[in-house]
């Protein structure tokens, strides 16, 4: 099998804090979400996910083994160790009696007990992809998505990597930048990867781990999911939906279905009213099963259809709950728009939207029917994240282009009515995370792209400030508090900007 590693892991059980979750809202509260949701709910039948557990937790373990050394460059056993622990838990890691990672052809092979082999591949520009049980390969013609950008080491950032050393702003303390990013980068056992922080769109300082540099695409996990809205925000300037129109499902159109009602404005606030299942669920029940929120990641099926014939369990715009479902059928309705123009569906990303504002390294990996997986598998440099944001914080656009609509950064960063329904004020549309409860310390009006592992994208539009941090899953507790309180420093370092 070419040039491989036989490795054996030894693998910890760790509890981590990963993103703000349905879990955190306390038992009183909880009991009032449960009641409020049981009064909306219809009556519909929940399907679990099929397929063995193991199974399905040893195909995500094989993808990010894949990713985690074939992409960003880890070392497998410290992938094994560190990265990815909710998609593959890292106790279900043990049951693996037989690792392959074999570097000539980029390919991870994991063994079970019952003689069951999960394995991921990396193609191409499409990255790493699960196979199904029992096959060596994918449903589509992997493809090399060419950059159209000019050579970046000669090229002025944002576009390039050339940081300008003109005066730094007036009013910026350049002695409190460093500390906050010393800070913020945190101690060894929060294993960040990078940070970078950037005000007026300009790049004030950055860190990195000797792992990686700042063309290193690392994970980000449900970060992806704004990447994922964005994209459909370029959709929707590009004329091919509208924010308020019905999302048009091809599954949903028969007579009389009632999901018909749901807008592609309410998928993007994560209140559809699908019914799936989220160990972060305020109603979460083991018992039940697998959760489809991790099936949409492990499956290794056509994730588009399958979260497509879920039933609905509530009214759209009714509930707020944070499940894979939505950004999943987000990019469905990507593809048809892209591939019903006549466009390229791989070549998308790129030419509508990374070529724009200077992304050259960013891979969205797909299912193995070559649908991207945007609710969580893109892997990009902290950079290209900070230039993500900036177009957010520059109102959509760049460069004196629009490529977001008027109006569209304020639906990312405005409350979901759904989930201010619901008493938890956290988001917003276009899958951001909202500072509506004040629990960051910046001010409330700060909203950021968030994925589990402490993974963020920040924008601070008080300040002009973009804050991105990426580490390794196992550092998020660790990696999170050491943000925060660089957060706290920047708030001193960068004075507010003049209403």
């Amino acid at each position: 099998m070419g040039i491989f590693k036989k490795l054996g892991f030894a693998v910890v059980l760790i509890s981590i804090g990963c993103l703000p979750s349905d879990e955190e809202v306390g038992e009183d509260p909880r009991v009032a979400l449960n009641a409020r949701a049981a009064s909306l709910e219809l009556d519909t039948e929940y399907i679990p996910p099929p397929g063995d557990v193991l199974h399905h937790e040893t195909a995500g373990f094989a993808k990010i083994l894949c990713s985690a050394v074939f992409i960003t460059g880890l070392d497998p056993e410290d992938a094994a160790a560190n990265v990815g622990g909710f998609i593959s838990h890292f106790d279900q890691r043990g049951h693996v009696v037989d690792t392959i990672v074999d570097y000539e052809n980029e390919i991870v092979a994991l063994t079970l007990p019952d003689g069951i082999t999960r394995t991921a591949k990396r193609y191409k520009n499409q990255g790493c992809v699960s196979h199904a049980i029992g096959e060596d390969s994918v449903y589509f013609t992997p493809t090399d998505v060419a950059r159209n950008l000019p050579p970046a080491e000669t090229t002025a950032w944002p576009m390039g990597d050339v940081i300008s050393d003109a005066p730094w702003p007036a009013g910026v303390d350049m002695d409190l930048i460093e500390e906050a990013l010393d800070v913020g980068f945190g101690p060894e056992e929060a294993r960040t990867l990078a940070l970078v922080v950037t005000h007026k769109g300009r790049i004030l300082g950055e860190r990195y781990s000797p792992e990686v540099d700042i063309h290193t695409p690392l994970e980000s996990w449900s970060m992806t999911k704004s990447l994922t809205g964005t994209l459909m925000g370029v959709l929707i300037q590009q004329g091919v939906y509208d924010l308020d129109q019905s999302a048009p499902v091809p599954e949903w159109q028969g007579e009389g279905d009632p999901r018909q009602e749901i807008r592609i404005k309410d998928i993007m606030r994560m209140s559809s009213g699908i019914r799936l299942r989220n160990a972060g669920d305020p109603d979460f029940d083991p018992a039940l099963g697998y959760p489809g929120h991790l099936y949409l990641y492990t499956a290794t099926d056509d994730s588009f259809k399958w979260a497509a014939t879920r039933p609905q369990q509530w009214p759209p715009n009714t509930v707020g709950r944070y499940r894979n479902s939505d950004p999943v059928l987000t990019s469905y309705l990507i593809r048809l728009g892209v591939e019903g123009r006549g466009d390229v569906y791989h070549d998308f990303p790129q030419t509508d939207l990374f070529d724009k504002i200077g992304i050259r390294d960013a891979i969205i990996e797909p299912d193995p029917q070559g649908n991207f997986l945007g609710n969580g598998l893109a892997f990009m440099p902290a950079r290209d994240w900070a230039r993500l944001a900036n177009l957010y914080l520059q109102d959509g656009v760049w460069d004196g282009e629009r490529i977001l609509p008027e109006g569209f950064v304020d639906y990312a960063s405005s409350l979901a009515p759904a989930w201010i329904a619901d008493g938890r004020l956290q988001y917003g549309g276009a899958f951001f995370w909202v500072n509506g409860n004040g629990g960051w310390p910046v001010p409330e009006t700060a909203y950021s792209m968030r994925g589990a592992g402490g993974q963020s994208a920040t924008i601070i539009p008080s300040h002009d400030l973009v804050v991105v941090r990426l580490g390794k899953y196992t550092g998020s507790r660790a990696g999170g508090a050491a943000l925060n309180s660089a957060y706290e420093i920047l708030m001193d370092a960068v004075p507010a900007v003049e209403e």
